[in-house]
């Protein structure tokens, strides 16, 4: 049998690199960009659009409870719709520059204020005949359900930057 001894120190098989040595399993792929740069720029400006669209309609119609449609019910959600899109394009612009904690805190807020500003139009939650508490107790539970979601909002954010960011809210790559 005449075989080929391996030569100390050396490769094994001439003329093969370490490269050409891989596995498929070892090469990490890049996933595919399906949306290209001016979808992401459009979507940049759609998203909170569209998201201020149904908020505006989910706090006009939580200020009308049923009742007939107004102009003040419209301005009502036109200027909700306005101010959560405006809040949220600065939040999507400005937020990756923050630290992960800040960005996660600012999230929070916002998630808190918009619920507790909607559930504060609930027309059942401020009639003095209803529950019996008064204004002032309908008030207090509406910060206390926006301070329950703005909880709950900063541990889900806080979480999803903790993990795919350091410290300094750079992306993991």
């Amino acid at each position: 049998m005449a075989q080929a001894a391996p030569s100390a120190g050396g490769m094994s098989r001439p003329g093969r690199t370490p490269e050409m040595e891989r596995r498929p399993s070892d090469v990490v792929a890049r996933p595919p960009d399906v949306l290209d740069a001016r979808t992401h720029r459009l979507g940049r400006v759609a998203v909170p659009v569209v998201l201020g669209l149904v908020y505006g309609y989910w706090v006009a119609a939580n200020n009308r409870d049923g009742g007939p449609v107004t102009g003040w019910n419209w301005l009502l959600g036109l200027v909700s719709a306005l101010v959560f899109a405006v809040v949220c394009a600065a939040l999507l612009t400005l937020g990756p520059r923050l630290p992960r904690e800040v960005h996660a805190l600012a999230w929070a807020a916002f998630t808190g204020c918009a619920y507790g500003f909607a559930y504060s139009q609930i027309g059942a939650v401020f009639s003095t005949q209803g529950a019996g508490q008064g204004p002032h107790g309908d008030l207090v539970r509406s910060v206390l359900m926006g301070l329950l979601w703005a909880a709950i909002a900063f541990m889900v954010s806080f979480y999803r930057y903790y993990i795919r960011e350091n410290a300094y809210g750079r992306r993991i790559r």
